[in-house]
């Protein structure tokens, strides 16, 4: 007779992409035959908010493994006309300084490309049953021991299970709980971003480039694109002097901006950017934090940190979407490797579940934490002085060719990472020991 188990369930803290990546993930790819994944958002509902997004490579490939094949389309997504990721131009001048290429993306869908956010999250969204996602549930804490994990809310409710995911963003209350000393820095930058249709824009400046753009200034930036679905975004970011605590009481995360000044920063731009910002009908405010590297993102049994609330790197490069959707696969491929070395149906024991979180936690925490050594490294750069306005336009032309080559973040492969990773353990002899009622050994060595 079979002997019948109780499921594994999984809370995932967070119906974001990286949240419902993650659910898709362990359903397709973790390989674990008896699952109950219960997701839990804030939000009142899930529809199209927030504003672009890029996805390079690394994001759009884990797409197609998680088989959300209708994200790879021309139709939801934008690819330039040039095959190149975005145009890097001088503020005043419209000069091309630098420019973004692809290196090893043979298969055009997988080319960076431009979303507004609602449309990639309704994509995923659409692979996740909508009875696991329970709405308005902001997390209140966390616990975990070595039995089970639980989630409480603001509402007075909990939730209880066998493994928890934090994916509840920048400012997770789930590593708040279980990290309380980890702090947010203001990174000094607001962004003003928004979205509308491209109607507004094309046909209507001349010489707007059809490629995605980044115009640099001394201070400030300003980007401009379409988006897939005739969407088109345009983004500034101005540095703010004042600090931190000053910020928060005047400016929240995608508070409504007034248009005007957005349009008065840029009037002395190039008259493209001008006549962007003039078509520009409204915009909202994002001030910009980040945290340093963690030195693991497990912590606490049975708890993973994913996406922001494991790598806070203010959206630095436009990356976050993309390590969120890998972070999400890795996840899955550690625990299908221990489902796919062990034998019988029974659940898996708190040493099996340790030892997958620490592949997951090996392959992706030393890639994230280079990003984040980067952002860091220039965020306390002390700014410089000029004695002219024509050596603080050669050092920006400077800056502007000395960008660093991202292509080690942008077509990162993280299956071959993991494979690696599973090669590394092995190679030390960091194996899962079968029978083992406690954490194994290779977990336990990374405490």
């Amino acid at each position: 007779m079979t002997e019948i188990h109780p499921p594994l369930r999984v809370l995932i803290a967070g119906a974001g992409i990286g949240g419902l990546a993650t659910a898709i993930s362990l359903a397709r790819v973790s390989g674990i035959s008896n699952l109950d994944i219960q997701l839990y958002e804030q939000a009142p509902e899930l529809r199209e908010i927030g504003a672009s997004i890029a996805l390079s490579p690394n994001g759009m490939r884990t797409l197609e493994r998680l088989g959300v094949h209708e994200a790879l389309s021309d139709d939801l997504g934008f690819r330039g006309p040039g095959g190149i990721p975005q145009i890097f131009r001088h503020w005043k001048s419209n000069q091309v300084v630098s420019v973004d290429t692809h290196t090893n993306v043979p298969d055009r869908r997988h080319q960076t490309t431009r979303f507004h956010r609602g449309h990639v999250h309704a994509a995923l969204l659409s692979h996740v049953p909508k009875s696991s996602i329970h709405l308005n549930k902001r997390v209140q804490r966390a616990e975990a021991n070595e039995k089970e994990v639980t989630l409480y809310f603001d509402d007075g409710t909990k939730a209880q299970g066998d493994i928890l995911v934090a994916a509840d963003g920048i400012r997770s209350r789930v590593r708040e709980s279980l990290l309380p000393d980890y702090q947010l820095e203001f990174t000094g930058k607001v962004f003003i971003r928004s979205t509308f249709e491209a109607s507004l824009v094309e046909g209507k400046i001349p010489d707007l480039p059809a490629d995605a753009t980044h115009w640099w200034g001394p201070t400030s930036s300003f980007f401009a694109s379409r988006l897939g679905k005739g969407m088109y975004t345009t983004v500034g970011a101005y540095k703010d002097l004042r600090s931190a605590e000053e910020l928060e009481k005047s400016v929240t995360w995608n508070q409504a901006g007034n248009v005007e000044l957005f349009r008065e920063k840029y009037r002395n731009w190039h008259p493209i950017i001008k006549k962007l910002t003039d078509l520009t009908p409204d915009v909202r405010l994002f001030p910009n934090y980040a945290g340093s590297a963690l030195s693991t993102w497990l912590p606490a049994p049975r708890v993973a940190l994913l996406g922001d609330a494991a790598h806070t790197h203010g959206g630095a490069f436009a990356a976050g979407g993309s390590l969120a959707l890998n972070d999400a696969l890795a996840l899955g491929l550690a625990l299908r490797h221990v489902v796919q070395s062990r034998k019988g149906t029974a659940p898996l024991q708190l040493s099996e579940v340790q030892y997958a979180f620490a592949l997951y936690d090996e392959t992706r925490r030393p890639h994230a934490t280079k990003l984040l050594n980067i952002v860091h490294g220039s965020l306390h750069k002390k700014a410089p002085t000029y004695t002219s306005a024509e050596a603080e336009d050669e050092a920006l032309i400077a800056r502007m060719k000395g960008r660093p080559d991202l292509t080690w973040l942008s077509e990162h492969d993280v299956e071959k990472a993991f494979a690696n990773t599973v090669e590394a353990f092995q190679k030390v002899g960091r194996q899962l020991s079968p029978g083992s009622k406690t954490l194994t050994d290779a977990y336990e060595s990374r405490l």
